[in-house]
């Protein structure tokens, strides 16, 4: 079980960032074969930023809603971004081939994504007995000063 913090805390950015949410929507939920597969090429994403931290993923966590799942991402910049998205040596680019060679414009998957550069101070984090989370599990978790 993850430690709660008890009282206030936020998170310390002191240079731009980025927030990455990225999802996936089942349109067509008897169409196995178009989701799974979709779904499944996550993970080894997933895998290969949090073993090379040097691409600039800083973290994220997922979540679920209705028809779908999603996944709320913080990078160190979108060139770092886009870097991972483009680069044929990593897994983004195979599962993006993939998904448009499987799915493409049948409508039984859809995906999306947001991206937002943040500069520093134009954010607000609070995080109230919490454990560490979000922006703060993925840059600086420090306790609230002042009001």
């Amino acid at each position: 079980m993850a430690q709660v913090f008890p009282g206030r805390f936020t998170a310390q950015v002191n240079e731009p960032f980025v927030v990455f949410l990225i999802g996936l929507r089942i349109n067509r939920f008897f169409a196995f074969s178009k989701w799974v597969p979709t779904a499944r090429a996550m993970p080894p994403m997933l895998r290969t930023l949090y073993q090379n931290p040097e691409k600039g993923f800083l973290g994220g966590y997922t979540f679920l809603y209705w028809r779908g799942v999603g996944m709320v991402q913080y990078w160190r910049s979108f060139k770092d971004l886009e870097r991972f998205a483009r680069n044929p040596s990593d897994p983004h680019a195979g599962a993006w081939q993939r998904f448009n060679q499987l799915v493409g414009a049948d409508g039984s998957v859809g995906i999306w994504h947001e991206t937002y550069l943040v500069e520093p101070r134009h954010y607000e984090a609070i995080y109230a007995n919490m454990p560490a989370f979000g922006l703060a599990a993925a840059t600086e978790h420090v306790p609230v000063t002042g009001h």
